[in-house]
């Protein structure tokens, strides 16, 4: 339901795009474009499913028209990095006009494979550690995009854990290091920081893979007050179910980064509009198509940030969620 009131949000957001002169959009090329999409997950995730649906729609209320003036092929690479560099290839082999790629891994590989054909991306955190752009505001080759958080999101992830359950004495950060090399730096920083205010221990907790899991989750429930902090990372996002079942069966309070953990039982979470990333890429993806080069597209990082609680998550932890965090919170679940 919550994933439904995210997408309409998110056309709403389009209306305006939608009374655009006649005469802009007859300046757009009698050919027909094509447009390559790079997506880091299966093609059976309905959170997934719900952006591409966005993108394919953002683009037609900005006047391309898939079998008019677009094509877009779409490959899906199930969180398989050799899928992804093999399909990466498979795209660029189409030669697209541009290619919007989801997740870092995504965006490597499509780097990895052309220089020359724009990339916009999406649901990246450190495009400039990651060697997809020399800085923010002169990105300086063929890709551009949309990152996913900034660095002081560590330290907001732990305050937010914190005021929701205040005795947590020892937070542990969830993270697979093959999928998100740039932790180290981008985030543990501003975490170990507020950890060293609020007097809490650091831990940090890498994932090599899904069988490792419960192990992880499980040290940190040995002793009591611990939680648990889950960082934007394609691995922790497919396996969220299994992450938050988890948590609950530990009984471990946790943050998540996005809105879709606590709709299927997270406790709460703290992060970035998806839909308002996608947007964006849409206007990036316009732009591009009609003559603007990704050097001279800035790359943008999210000034919109979702807090959402799960009352009942919380109830079945025995935590009292203070009414000032309810107050502020953009969504309470039930």
């Amino acid at each position: 339901m919550a994933s439904h009131i995210g997408r309409r949000k998110f056309l709403a957001t389009l209306g305006g795009a939608a009374a655009w002169p006649l005469a802009a959009r007859a300046q757009q090329a009698d050919r027909v474009r094509r447009i390559g999409v790079l997506m880091g997950f299966p093609e059976s995730d309905p959170e997934a499913q719900l952006r591409v649906a966005a993108f394919r729609e953002g683009l037609q209320k900005l006047g391309w028209t898939e079998g008019r003036n677009i094509r877009i092929d779409t490959r899906w690479a199930a969180l398989e990095a050799q899928a992804m560099q093999r399909f990466a290839k498979e795209l660029v082999g189409l030669r697209p006009d541009v290619i919007l790629a989801h997740t870092t891994p995504a965006t490597l590989a499509v780097h990895q494979e052309t220089r020359t054909i724009p990339i916009v991306f999406v649901g990246v955190a450190d495009a400039i550690a990651s060697g997809f752009v020399a800085s923010f505001s002169r990105p300086g080759g063929n890709v551009t995009g949309f990152t996913t958080v900034e660095p002081t999101m560590g330290g907001k992830w732990l305050e937010v854990l914190k005021e929701i359950a205040p005795r947590v004495a020892r937070v542990a950060v969830l993270f697979n290091p093959a999928t998100a090399p740039y932790y180290s730096e981008l985030y543990l920083n501003s975490f170990k920081a507020a950890a060293a205010s609020l007097g809490v221990e650091p831990i940090v907790a890498p994932v090599l893979d899904a069988s490792t899991l419960e192990s992880v989750v499980a040290a940190q429930a040995r002793e009591p007050n611990g939680g648990l902090i889950v960082m934007p990372d394609i691995f922790t996002t497919g396996h969220r179910a299994e992450i938050t079942l988890l948590a609950a069966r530990y009984r471990l309070p946790a943050v998540y980064p996005f809105r879709y953990f606590t709709q299927i039982g997270g406790l709460l979470s703290y992060g970035s509009d998806p839909f308002d990333q996608v947007w964006h890429a849409t206007t990036y993806v316009d732009r591009i198509l009609k003559g603007e080069k990704p050097s001279e597209l800035p790359v943008q990082a999210p000034v919109k940030f979702e807090l959402v609680i799960n009352l009942k998550t919380a109830k079945t932890l025995g935590l009292d969620v203070p009414w000032i965090l309810q107050q502020r919170a953009d969504e309470v679940i039930e």
